[in-house]
C-alpha cells in the first residue's frame, strides 16, 4: 500500500468523522488529504512509467 493510498484512506476517515460530528473543518481536511493521496498516486505512476521507459 503506497503513501497515496494511505492518505486517501485517512482522508476518507476524517471526512466521515467530520460529517458525523457536523465539523466542516474536519470534513474539508479529509477532502484535502484525499486529494493529496490521489496526486501522490499519479506522481508514482508517472515515475514508474519513466523508469520503465528508461529500462
Amino acid at each position: 500500500m503506497g503513501e497515496g493510498t494511505i492518505d486517501k484512506l485517512k482522508g476518507r476517515a476524517k471526512e466521515t468523522a467530520g460529517a458525523a460530528t457536523d465539523n466542516d473543518e474536519l470534513r474539508a481536511e479529509g477532502q484535502v488529504d484525499q486529494g493529496k493521496g490521489g496526486l501522490k498516486d499519479k506522481v508514482d505512476d508517472v515515475a514508474d512509467k519513466v523508469k520503465d521507459a528508461i529500462d
